[in-house]
């Protein structure tokens, strides 16, 4: 898990990639998430299915898209979510 963290901390130096850390420290984090997903812009979004050809519904895109919202507004970015990724590769280390 360390060398993935490590690759999330390189990855958040290219610049077309804004990274968040949500901290388990968070106040009023909206919600726990149940599934991943990914939000492609204003394109769609798909989550992980745990049954194959479950993976993406058009009509719950907007749904996606406002817990991708109200997540992100619960996250750290740049120097301060570097620190938190850093924090837990030292944990792991």
């Amino acid at each position: 898990m360390a060398g993935q963290l490590g690759h999330l901390l390189d990855a958040s130096h290219f610049p077309p990639v804004t990274l968040g850390v949500i901290p388990f420290s968070a106040d009023g984090r909206p919600m726990w998430t149940l599934e991943t997903f990914t939000v492609f812009d204003d394109s769609g979004a798909c989550r992980t299915a745990v049954s194959p050809g479950d993976s993406h519904c058009p009509e719950r895109d907007h749904l996606y898209a406002r817990a991708f919202d109200r997540l992100a507004g619960t996250a750290v970015y740049g120097p301060s979510g570097a620190r938190l990724i850093a924090s837990a590769i030292d944990v792991l280390s």
